[in-house]
Protein backbone atom coordinates (compact mmCIF):
# COMPACT_ATOMS: atom_id res chain seq x y z
CA UNK A 1 0.00 0.00 0.00
CA UNK A 2 1.51 3.50 -0.90
CA UNK A 3 1.91 6.12 1.68
CA UNK A 4 1.64 8.73 -1.00
CA UNK A 5 -1.66 10.83 -0.80
CA UNK A 6 -2.98 13.53 -1.62
CA UNK A 7 -2.73 17.02 0.46
CA UNK A 8 -6.39 18.51 1.37
CA UNK A 9 -5.56 22.44 0.48
CA UNK A 10 -7.79 24.72 2.68
CA UNK A 11 -10.47 27.11 1.22
CA UNK A 12 -10.63 30.10 3.02
CA UNK A 13 -14.07 31.95 2.28
CA UNK A 14 -15.41 35.29 3.57
CA UNK A 15 -16.82 35.82 7.29
CA UNK A 16 -20.33 37.78 7.22
CA UNK A 17 -23.02 37.34 9.69
CA UNK A 18 -21.71 34.19 11.39
CA UNK A 19 -21.50 32.26 7.87
CA UNK A 20 -18.58 31.64 5.84
CA UNK A 21 -19.70 32.51 2.16
CA UNK A 22 -17.85 32.49 -0.82
CA UNK A 23 -17.73 35.98 -2.49
CA UNK A 24 -20.86 36.60 -4.22
CA UNK A 25 -18.64 37.41 -7.48
CA UNK A 26 -17.16 34.18 -7.45
CA UNK A 27 -13.81 35.83 -7.99
CA UNK A 28 -10.65 34.94 -5.92
CA UNK A 29 -7.17 35.99 -6.22
CA UNK A 30 -3.82 34.17 -5.54
CA UNK A 31 -2.23 34.97 -1.88
CA UNK A 32 1.37 34.61 -1.89
CA UNK A 33 4.27 34.38 0.39
CA UNK A 34 7.10 37.39 1.01
CA UNK A 35 8.78 34.67 -1.37
CA UNK A 36 6.45 34.50 -4.58
CA UNK A 37 5.40 31.02 -3.29
CA UNK A 38 1.30 30.27 -3.79
CA UNK A 39 -0.13 29.83 -0.18
CA UNK A 40 -3.92 29.69 -1.17
CA UNK A 41 -6.52 31.30 -3.37
CA UNK A 42 -8.89 34.20 -1.16
CA UNK A 43 -12.01 35.47 -1.80
CA UNK A 44 -12.10 38.66 -3.52
CA UNK A 45 -14.63 40.29 -2.08
CA UNK A 46 -16.92 42.72 -4.29
CA UNK A 47 -19.19 45.79 -3.00
CA UNK A 48 -22.12 43.46 -2.30
CA UNK A 49 -20.29 41.47 -0.52
CA UNK A 50 -19.19 44.89 1.81
CA UNK A 51 -23.18 45.93 1.61
CA UNK A 52 -24.01 42.33 3.49
CA UNK A 53 -21.42 43.04 5.72
CA UNK A 54 -22.80 46.02 6.54
CA UNK A 55 -26.25 44.72 7.02
CA UNK A 56 -25.03 41.73 9.31
CA UNK A 57 -23.08 44.29 11.45
CA UNK A 58 -26.18 46.21 11.93
CA UNK A 59 -28.37 43.41 12.82
CA UNK A 60 -25.76 42.22 15.28
CA UNK A 61 -25.63 45.67 17.26
CA UNK A 62 -27.91 46.11 19.54
CA UNK A 63 -27.96 43.07 20.90
CA UNK A 64 -23.89 43.36 21.49
CA UNK A 65 -24.30 46.84 22.53
CA UNK A 66 -26.49 45.94 24.91
CA UNK A 67 -24.65 42.93 26.79
CA UNK A 68 -22.77 44.24 29.82
CA UNK A 69 -19.26 44.90 29.47
CA UNK A 70 -18.61 42.27 32.06
CA UNK A 71 -20.23 39.56 29.62
CA UNK A 72 -18.49 41.15 26.41
CA UNK A 73 -14.83 40.73 28.52
CA UNK A 74 -16.23 37.10 28.71
CA UNK A 75 -16.30 36.55 25.71
CA UNK A 76 -13.65 38.05 24.66
CA UNK A 77 -11.50 36.46 26.65
CA UNK A 78 -13.10 33.14 25.62
CA UNK A 79 -11.54 34.38 21.87
CA UNK A 80 -7.95 34.64 23.98
CA UNK A 81 -7.96 31.34 24.92
CA UNK A 82 -9.06 29.59 21.48
CA UNK A 83 -6.64 31.60 20.13
CA UNK A 84 -3.95 30.34 22.49
CA UNK A 85 -5.07 26.55 21.53
CA UNK A 86 -4.17 27.19 17.74
CA UNK A 87 -1.15 29.00 18.47
CA UNK A 88 0.30 26.41 16.16
CA UNK A 89 -1.59 27.38 12.92
CA UNK A 90 -1.14 30.92 13.53
CA UNK A 91 2.30 31.08 14.00
CA UNK A 92 3.03 29.16 10.47
CA UNK A 93 0.70 31.49 9.24
CA UNK A 94 1.91 34.48 10.53
CA UNK A 95 5.74 33.34 9.33
CA UNK A 96 4.57 32.87 5.57
CA UNK A 97 2.27 36.30 5.55
CA UNK A 98 4.98 38.23 7.05
CA UNK A 99 8.29 36.17 5.59
CA UNK A 100 9.59 35.82 9.86
CA UNK A 101 11.53 32.77 11.43
CA UNK A 102 9.04 31.00 13.38
CA UNK A 103 10.56 31.66 16.65
CA UNK A 104 9.63 35.56 15.50
CA UNK A 105 6.63 34.39 13.99
CA UNK A 106 5.68 32.76 17.21
CA UNK A 107 6.58 36.06 19.52
CA UNK A 108 4.03 37.96 17.45
CA UNK A 109 1.49 34.89 18.02
CA UNK A 110 1.80 35.47 21.36
CA UNK A 111 1.80 39.47 21.53
CA UNK A 112 -1.14 39.00 19.70
CA UNK A 113 -3.06 36.90 21.91
CA UNK A 114 -1.94 38.91 25.19
CA UNK A 115 -3.19 41.99 23.17
CA UNK A 116 -6.92 40.34 22.76
CA UNK A 117 -6.54 39.94 26.84
CA UNK A 118 -5.71 43.26 27.50
CA UNK A 119 -8.66 44.75 25.42
CA UNK A 120 -11.04 42.02 27.44
CA UNK A 121 -9.82 43.29 30.68
CA UNK A 122 -10.76 46.86 28.95
CA UNK A 123 -14.46 45.90 28.51
CA UNK A 124 -15.94 47.04 31.97
CA UNK A 125 -13.30 49.37 33.01
CA UNK A 126 -13.38 52.05 30.59
CA UNK A 127 -16.46 53.49 30.98
CA UNK A 128 -14.83 54.22 34.33
CA UNK A 129 -11.79 56.38 33.03
CA UNK A 130 -13.88 58.38 30.36
CA UNK A 131 -17.40 58.60 32.58
CA UNK A 132 -18.26 59.78 35.45
CA UNK A 133 -20.17 62.97 37.30
CA UNK A 134 -19.96 65.60 36.80
CA UNK A 135 -20.21 68.93 39.22
CA UNK A 136 -23.22 71.41 38.32
CA UNK A 137 -25.12 73.60 40.00
CA UNK A 138 -28.24 72.54 41.80
CA UNK A 139 -29.80 69.72 42.91
CA UNK A 140 -29.12 67.37 40.12
CA UNK A 141 -27.33 64.29 39.14
CA UNK A 142 -25.04 64.87 35.96
CA UNK A 143 -23.72 61.71 34.68
CA UNK A 144 -22.07 60.86 31.36
CA UNK A 145 -21.58 57.62 30.78
CA UNK A 146 -19.77 56.05 27.10
CA UNK A 147 -21.56 54.58 24.32
CA UNK A 148 -20.66 52.51 21.02
CA UNK A 149 -20.68 54.75 18.23
CA UNK A 150 -22.16 51.70 16.19
CA UNK A 151 -21.17 50.06 13.18
CA UNK A 152 -17.47 50.27 11.96
CA UNK A 153 -15.42 49.69 9.16
CA UNK A 154 -11.96 48.88 9.45
CA UNK A 155 -9.20 48.59 7.63
CA UNK A 156 -7.14 46.43 8.53
CA UNK A 157 -2.80 47.34 8.54
CA UNK A 158 -1.51 45.76 5.57
CA UNK A 159 1.75 44.79 6.63
CA UNK A 160 1.16 43.36 10.27
CA UNK A 161 -1.29 40.90 9.01
CA UNK A 162 -2.38 39.47 12.57
CA UNK A 163 -0.95 41.46 15.67
CA UNK A 164 -1.70 44.84 13.71
CA UNK A 165 -5.24 43.29 12.78
CA UNK A 166 -5.91 42.77 16.59
CA UNK A 167 -4.81 45.76 17.34
CA UNK A 168 -7.50 47.56 15.40
CA UNK A 169 -10.49 44.91 15.54
CA UNK A 170 -10.11 44.44 19.08
CA UNK A 171 -11.12 48.05 20.70
CA UNK A 172 -13.68 48.07 18.43
CA UNK A 173 -15.82 45.44 19.34
CA UNK A 174 -14.65 45.88 23.49
CA UNK A 175 -16.62 48.97 23.56
CA UNK A 176 -19.76 47.38 21.88
CA UNK A 177 -19.31 48.29 18.61
CA UNK A 178 -19.84 45.84 15.32
CA UNK A 179 -17.16 45.63 12.63
CA UNK A 180 -16.68 44.96 9.12
CA UNK A 181 -13.23 44.25 8.76
CA UNK A 182 -11.05 44.62 5.14
CA UNK A 183 -8.24 41.74 6.16
CA UNK A 184 -4.83 42.95 4.59
CA UNK A 185 -4.59 42.74 1.00
CA UNK A 186 -1.39 40.86 0.76
CA UNK A 187 -1.50 38.80 3.88
CA UNK A 188 -5.17 38.19 4.33
CA UNK A 189 -4.70 34.77 5.58
CA UNK A 190 -4.53 35.25 9.12
CA UNK A 191 -7.66 37.21 9.51
CA UNK A 192 -9.81 34.88 7.74
CA UNK A 193 -8.56 31.93 10.18
CA UNK A 194 -9.13 34.34 12.82
CA UNK A 195 -12.55 34.74 11.52
CA UNK A 196 -12.84 30.75 12.26
CA UNK A 197 -11.86 31.31 15.81
CA UNK A 198 -14.79 33.85 16.31
CA UNK A 199 -17.32 31.71 14.77
CA UNK A 200 -16.34 28.72 17.18
CA UNK A 201 -16.10 31.48 20.06
CA UNK A 202 -19.05 32.98 21.73
CA UNK A 203 -18.93 36.12 19.71
CA UNK A 204 -22.54 36.83 18.31
CA UNK A 205 -22.76 36.63 13.98
CA UNK A 206 -22.24 39.26 12.61
CA UNK A 207 -20.38 41.26 15.40
CA UNK A 208 -17.35 41.10 13.38
CA UNK A 209 -17.70 40.03 9.82
CA UNK A 210 -13.91 39.44 7.66
CA UNK A 211 -13.49 40.60 3.89
CA UNK A 212 -10.75 39.27 1.47
CA UNK A 213 -9.68 41.71 -1.68
CA UNK A 214 -8.65 44.67 -3.19
CA UNK A 215 -8.66 47.27 -0.38
CA UNK A 216 -9.32 50.04 -2.80
CA UNK A 217 -12.00 48.20 -4.35
CA UNK A 218 -13.91 47.54 -1.15
CA UNK A 219 -12.82 50.54 0.90
CA UNK A 220 -15.10 52.93 -1.00
CA UNK A 221 -18.59 51.45 -0.94
CA UNK A 222 -17.95 51.49 3.27
CA UNK A 223 -16.99 54.74 3.71
CA UNK A 224 -19.96 56.35 1.10
CA UNK A 225 -22.51 53.58 3.08
CA UNK A 226 -25.40 55.50 4.99
CA UNK A 227 -25.29 53.08 7.75
CA UNK A 228 -21.68 53.22 8.49
CA UNK A 229 -20.91 55.32 11.20
CA UNK A 230 -17.10 55.27 11.79
CA UNK A 231 -14.60 54.07 9.78
CA UNK A 232 -10.73 52.86 11.01
CA UNK A 233 -8.42 53.66 7.85
CA UNK A 234 -5.17 52.18 9.38
CA UNK A 235 -4.60 50.23 6.30
CA UNK A 236 -4.86 52.72 3.30
CA UNK A 237 -2.58 54.81 1.73
CA UNK A 238 -2.61 58.41 1.37
CA UNK A 239 -4.07 59.04 -1.72
CA UNK A 240 -6.96 56.10 -0.60
CA UNK A 241 -7.23 57.78 2.74
CA UNK A 242 -8.80 60.73 1.28
CA UNK A 243 -10.66 59.69 -1.30
CA UNK A 244 -12.53 57.80 1.70
CA UNK A 245 -12.43 60.67 4.28
CA UNK A 246 -14.25 62.48 1.56
CA UNK A 247 -16.82 59.81 0.69
CA UNK A 248 -17.34 59.47 4.45
CA UNK A 249 -18.23 62.99 5.08
CA UNK A 250 -20.88 62.68 3.44
CA UNK A 251 -23.07 61.47 6.54
CA UNK A 252 -20.77 62.70 9.11
CA UNK A 253 -19.00 59.04 9.98
CA UNK A 254 -16.54 59.42 12.50
CA UNK A 255 -12.56 59.00 10.73
CA UNK A 256 -9.52 57.60 12.32
CA UNK A 257 -6.61 58.40 10.12
CA UNK A 258 -3.80 56.26 9.28
CA UNK A 259 -0.82 57.00 11.46
CA UNK A 260 2.58 55.43 12.30
CA UNK A 261 1.99 52.58 14.99
CA UNK A 262 4.50 50.22 16.47
CA UNK A 263 1.87 47.61 17.54
CA UNK A 264 4.26 45.60 19.61
CA UNK A 265 3.82 48.54 21.84
CA UNK A 266 1.26 48.99 24.68
CA UNK A 267 -1.62 50.46 23.33
CA UNK A 268 -3.13 53.22 24.97
CA UNK A 269 -7.19 53.49 25.04
CA UNK A 270 -7.48 56.03 21.80
CA UNK A 271 -8.96 53.09 19.68
CA UNK A 272 -11.15 52.47 22.37
CA UNK A 273 -12.09 56.20 22.92
CA UNK A 274 -11.93 56.88 18.91
CA UNK A 275 -15.38 54.95 18.54
CA UNK A 276 -17.47 55.92 21.58
CA UNK A 277 -19.83 58.57 22.42
CA UNK A 278 -20.75 60.51 26.10
CA UNK A 279 -24.64 60.34 26.75
CA UNK A 280 -24.93 63.37 29.74
CA UNK A 281 -27.92 62.28 31.65
CA UNK A 282 -29.48 64.90 34.17
CA UNK A 283 -31.49 63.70 37.06
CA UNK A 284 -33.21 65.29 40.25
CA UNK A 285 -31.90 64.17 43.39
CA UNK A 286 -35.06 64.63 45.15
CA UNK A 287 -35.35 64.50 48.97
CA UNK A 288 -35.05 61.65 51.18
CA UNK A 289 -38.39 62.02 52.83
CA UNK A 290 -40.17 64.43 56.17
CA UNK A 291 -36.48 65.38 57.36
CA UNK A 292 -35.94 67.49 54.07
CA UNK A 293 -32.74 66.41 53.50
CA UNK A 294 -30.73 65.46 50.60
CA UNK A 295 -28.52 63.68 48.14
Amino acid sequence: MSDARLSVLKTYKLYVGGKFPRSESGRVYEVTDSKGKWLANAPLSSRKDARDAVVAARKAFGGWSGATAYNRGQVLYRVAEMLEGRRDQFTREVADAEGLSKSKAAAVVDATIDRWVWYAGWTDKIAQVVGGGNPVAGPFFNLSSPEPTGVVAVLAPQESSFLGLVSVLAPVIATGNTAVVVASEKSPLPALSLAEVLATSDVPGGVVNVLSGRTAEIAPPLAAHQDVNAIDLAGADEVLAKELEIAAADNLKRVLRPQPVDYAETPGIDRMTAFLETKTVWHPTGSLGASGSSY
